[in-house]
C-alpha cells in the first residue's frame, strides 16, 4: 500500500493555531452564517470519539493498521474540534463539554445502540466488513476536506482561511489512508464491493447527518455547496469515491444535495 502508516504515526500531531491573529476577528467578524457552519463543525469534529467508540466493536479494530490510524485519526480531529471552538470563542460563542453531552443525550437510543449495531453487523459481513469501513471513512473524508477548502475560500478572511488549510492537510493524510486501504481491499473481495456500494448507496449521508438536525445539515450544505462551483466539486467527490473498485459510477454526494433542494 502507498500509505506509511509508521511515518503517519511518528509524525501525528495536533494542529496548531497560536500562531494565528484571531483578535483580527474582533475587527472582521465572521458573518452568521459562516459561524453556523463552523459550529456544525466543531460538533462533529468532537463527535469522532464517538465514530471510534463504534468501530472498535467491529473486525477494523483487529487490524493492526487500522488500530493505529484510527488512534492518531481519532486525535487529529479532536484538535480540530479545539481550533474551530477557539474560532467560535473569539465571537462569543462557547463550545464545552456539557453542550457536546446534550449533543448526544439528544439521539437517544440511536447513541446507545449504535456500538452494538456496528458489532452485529461486523459480525455479520466478517473481515470484508473493514473494506467498508475504509470505502466508507474515504467518502467522508474526501467530503471534509473539500469543505473546509471550500470555507477556507469562499469566505476569504486570511486568518480562518490559513487554519482551515492546515485542518484541510491533516484531512487529506486521512483520505490517503482511507482510499488506500479501500482500495487494495476491495480489489480482493467482490464481496466487499458488493456491500460497500450497496451500503453507500443506501445509507451513506453527508458527514455529521447522524448527529445534527436536518436543518444544520441542509444549511451546512447550502452554505458550501449551492450554484455551478460547488456542484462542481462535489461531482469531483463522486468521481473520487466512483474510482474505489466495485464503485464505478456512484454519485452519493451528488444525491445527498439534490435530496436536500441545494440548488446547482
Amino acid at each position: 500500500m502507498a500509505f506509511d502508516i509508521d511515518r503517519y504515526t511518528a509524525g501525528s500531531e495536533g494542529v496548531t493555531w497560536t500562531d494565528l491573529d484571531f483578535d483580527v476577528f474582533d475587527e472582521h467578524p465572521l458573518p452568521a452564517n459562516t459561524l453556523r457552519t463552523l459550529r456544525y463543525m466543531c460538533d462533529i469534529e468532537y463527535h469522532t470519539v464517538c465514530y471510534l467508540r463504534d468501530l472498535l466493536t467491529t473486525p477494523s479494530h483487529k487490524e493492526p493498521e487500522v488500530g493505529a490510524f484510527m488512534t492518531m485519526w481519532n486525535r487529529e480531529e479532536f484538535w480540530h474540534g479545539e481550533a474551530l471552538a477557539a474560532v467560535l470563542a473569539k465571537h462569543g460563542i462557547t463550545v464545552d463539554f456539557d453542550q457536546l453531552k446534550a449533543t448526544r443525550l439528544k439521539l437517544g437510543w440511536k447513541d446507545r445502540l449504535d456500538p452494538i449495531k456496528q458489532s452485529l453487523l461486523g459480525g455479520l459481513v466478517g473481515n470484508d466488513f473493514v473494506a467498508v469501513h475504509m470505502a466508507w471513512g474515504a467518502a467522508n473524508e474526501w467530503s471534509a476536506n473539500a469543505a473546509y477548502l471550500r470555507m477556507a475560500e469562499k469566505e476569504g478572511n486570511p486568518t480562518l482561511a490559513e487554519l482551515l488549510k492546515r485542518i484541510a492537510k491533516q484531512e487529506t493524510r486521512h483520505v490517503a489512508f482511507y482510499a488506500s486501504q479501500a482500495r487494495d481491499r476491495l480489489a480482493k473481495s467482490k464481496k466487499a464491493q458488493v456491500i460497500a456500494r450497496f451500503a453507500l448507496t443506501r445509507f451513506w449521508g453527508p458527514v455529521g447527518s447522524g448527529v445534527m438536525s436536518d436543518d444544520e445539515v441542509t444549511h451546512v450544505m447550502n452554505d458550501l455547496f449551492a450554484g455551478p462551483d460547488g456542484r462542481k466539486i462535489v461531482r469531483d467527490i463522486d468521481s473520487h469515491i466512483a474510482k474505489l473498485p466495485g464503485l464505478e459510477g456512484i454519485t452519493i454526494v451528488e444525491t445527498a444535495l439534490e435530496a436536500r433542494g441545494i440548488a446547482a
